[in-house]
């Protein structure tokens, strides 16, 4: 432990699906961020909080930067562009298994004009992924990183195996601001149980759905109650003999989606709760009764009083 303590912010940033989540959950060690194969999972800048003995990073995992066709994609992009104004570090990650493209363009011109304002953010390029790639692969994909972009340090991993996720912690660490931790110890995000369990809710709906429909799905915690086991009474969450009941709303656009959801004779949607409650049971510490409900607003995506009712 040296006498030094630093503590500040880091977003990880990239194109959809490239790994930030994963990594977010990695470097936390608990899962904080929800994953998929479907790309623009993350809505939100989800804090995820690292305390070591001499660092505290709070982590920003960011949506995956894309070309927006909706209100909400649009409204995603700037929460990335606000949030690389206002961290110490970014993590941009680049996967080994992909060639640099358009994306990574767009975020490397984003992130040089900020430097050119201002000397922070310092840049960490990290190359996820490589453990689906050679290491002849990984050491071109290094070269092609190295010669794209002015990074301050270029760090490949893998999140899925945990390669190198302790020098990614390393890295970030040493170059963030000295100064007290932000967080107490032990507290691991700044996403509520609500937003937590909404976004758990919604990763196991994404899961055997349509091409076009993770884009229209939306989750949103309506309740949270102790149930009275021996009547029909109910009182505000608290640790009890009860059995909490918590009630999600999840949205579609269209009343074609809702049957996709819903599935042949309820099938789907049952496996979704199946999945979600297993997920959610660990998160609470103790049994749950989930209640999801498929509801249609309309087109939301486009509307902004909707994206304002589902929290964007």
């Amino acid at each position: 432990m040296t006498d030094v303590h630093r503590s500040g912010f880091a977003a990880l940033v990239g194109r959809p699906n490239v790994g930030k989540s994963t990594l977010t959950n990695a470097l936390v060690g608990e899962k904080v961020a929800i994953t998929s194969d479907k790309p623009q999972t993350t809505r939100r800048a989800i804090r995820g909080i690292l305390t070591t003995e001499d660092a505290q990073i709070i982590l920003v995992d960011t949506p995956g930067v894309h070309r927006p066709r909706t209100l909400l994609g649009r409204r995603l992009n700037d929460l990335v562009n606000e949030t690389l104004t206002d961290v110490d570090v970014v993590g941009f990650c680049i996967p080994a298994d992909q060639k640099i493209g358009p994306g990574d363009r767009y975020i490397a011109q984003a992130l040089a004009e900020i430097r050119a304002n201002r000397s922070r953010p310092v840049i960490v390029v990290i190359v996820t992924k490589a453990d689906l790639v050679s290491r002849d692969q990984l050491a071109d994909q290094l070269v092609a990183v190295s010669q794209f972009i002015d990074a301050d340090e270029i760090v490949p991993i893998s999140a899925v195996e945990g390669t190198q996720i302790d020098v990614v912690t390393r890295v970030i660490a040493s170059h963030l601001p000295e100064g007290p931790a932000l967080y107490p110890d032990g507290v691991l995000t700044e996403e509520s149980i609500e937003d937590r369990i909404a976004e758990l809710v919604r990763e196991a709906a994404l899961a055997d759905v349509r091409d076009e429909l993770p884009h229209s799905l939306a989750a949103v915690v309506e309740e949270i109650v102790e149930e009275d086991p021996e009547g029909d009474t109910f009182k505000e969450m608290a640790p009890g003999e009860g059995r909490l009941v918590v009630r999600v709303s999840l949205f579609v656009e269209r009343d074609s989606q809702k049957g996709i959801v819903i599935g042949k004779g309820g099938a789907h949607l049952k496996k979704v709760g199946t999945t979600a409650r297993r997920q959610i049971r660990k998160l609470m510490g103790r049994p749950v009764h989930l209640d999801i409900r498929v509801k249609v607003a309309k087109d939301w995506q486009r509307d902004p009083k909707q994206l304002g009712r589902l929290g964007f």
